[in-house]
């Protein structure tokens, strides 16, 4: 006669716990001898001595048990790693906010280092005063704060003709979610006074690649910021300290670090960086400029295959995160069967505009395999598509702006592998 199997989520957190699945191996190992468990029943070190005092690491790292938790780039991407993208450690984190020290980087000539004393923001072009600040000047004007995605517009772009790399780090990690402080760049086009031929802005860096972009004066007046602070503390010289350019849900490109010039001009400069690079090529061949928008997108983190099942059947959380650049997620679906049935999962707290949303969905895991998948709702409506729907308008041929539902295949025994569903 076999064994009764409890139904409940309590009665399996019961079984487990009866079984140890959820004990560490230390305690294992004493349970499967029928011994008393000398996690429980011995003084253990950590309780034995004293431990460090506060000033022991003035400025904090994560314990070293999570040192796994990093940054890491694809070798093979590009040519140059000075020139190069590092992913954020998406399948390791919870919540939305993204620690400084794990967000992803993209630079187009090194990160440099600028000094505050030596910092110069000027405003030139169709302005009635053109204008040089300093870094103590910025800190003068009133404060605007915002938590807002930051995602590579190359984010998911190495998908487009079929999956590539494994792991939501790689496949989803040009992207971060901090809160900034800075100060409006309306206040500061105010303060030059803008001419009516004035319609667009060429903004630009002081790294050696003076990476510049042209942003519609309307988007600027809207919602655009300087900041000098992200996460509560000085942005980091990955990330364009002392000041970069926030452009709330477009592009990353348009997020110009160590900004140093904004010039109000009649019409787009028409750069490098928005002719030859950062359009999207189209199945004709064709490309297309100005897609500054990212569009709805999300990702289940975990399980996934740098977060792979290793409890065995049970209780199980599915979570992820989705965005929108075109304001507040309203609704996550997932699917563990490839797109054929979906469950509504649970958001983490209402959506914010223009930044992450965690959600969860509680599974009864029964061991059998899976395709999971999550598609993102935002506020507009917009739902996001297939990787097979965005194809059939886009072609293959893009890097940019790919947004399509991503499957993870989870095995029998856990592990996961990035795959495709048709």
């Amino acid at each position: 006669m076999s064994k009764s199997v409890p139904t409940s989520r309590r009665g399996i957190l019961r079984a487990g716990l009866a079984a140890g699945a959820l004990l560490p191996a230390a305690s294992l190992s004493a349970r499967a001898q029928g011994g008393p468990d000398p996690l429980i029943t011995e003084v253990q070190d950590w309780a034995s001595y004293t431990g460090e005092g506060v000033d022991e690491t003035p400025y904090g790292l994560p314990i070293h048990f999570e040192a796994d938790v990093i940054r890491r780039n694809v070798p093979w991407l590009t040519a140059d790693p000075i020139s190069s993208i590092n992913f954020t450690p998406i399948h390791a984190l919870d919540g939305t906010i993204t620690p400084a020290g794990c967000a992803f980087e993209r630079h187009h000539s090194g990160a440099i280092e600028l000094a505050k004393p030596d910092y110069r923001l000027m405003i030139n072009g169709l302005v009635d005063r053109p204008l040089v600040f300093t870094y103590a000047d910025l800190e003068r004007f009133p404060r605007h704060s915002g938590v807002y995605f930051c995602e590579c517009a190359a984010n998911s772009g190495m998908e487009w003709a079929g999956a590539q790399l494994n792991g939501s780090q790689y496949t989803h990690g040009m992207i971060h979610n901090m809160e900034y402080v800075g100060v409006s760049l309306k206040t500061l086009l105010d303060e030059a006074g803008i001419q009516p031929e004035g319609k667009w802005l060429y903004v630009e860096g002081a790294d050696a690649s003076s990476n510049g972009r042209s942003i519609p004066l309307e988007k600027a007046l809207d919602d655009c910021m300087i900041a000098f602070k992200a996460n509560g503390e000085a942005l980091r010289k990955e990330h364009g300290y002392p000041v970069r350019l926030i452009v709330p849900g477009w592009e990353g490109n348009l997020w110009v670090k160590w900004l140093r010039r904004i010039e109000v001009t009649s019409g787009p400069v028409e750069s490098r960086e928005e002719t030859s690079k950062y359009t999207d090529t189209l199945d004709n061949g064709i490309s297309r400029k100005w897609t500054w928008v990212m569009d709805a997108k999300s990702v289940v983190t975990a399980p996934s295959p740098q977060s792979p099942i290793q409890h065995g059947k049970g209780p199980l959380v599915i979570t992820g995160l989705a965005w929108s650049g075109r304001g507040v997620i309203t609704r996550v679906d997932v699917s563990t069967d490839g797109g054929k049935n979906w469950q509504t999962a649970r958001l983490a707290a209402p959506g914010q505009r223009m930044a992450m949303t965690r959600f969860w969905l509680e599974h009864d895991w029964n061991g059998e395999e899976m395709l999971l998948q999550s598609r993102a709702i935002d506020e507009t409506g917009y739902v996001q598509p297939t990787k097979e729907a965005l194809r059939d308008i886009r072609g293959e041929n893009s890097v940019y702006h790919n947004n399509g539902i991503q499957t993870w295949w989870v095995r029998e025994d856990g592990s996961a592998e990035n795959v495709e569903v048709s």
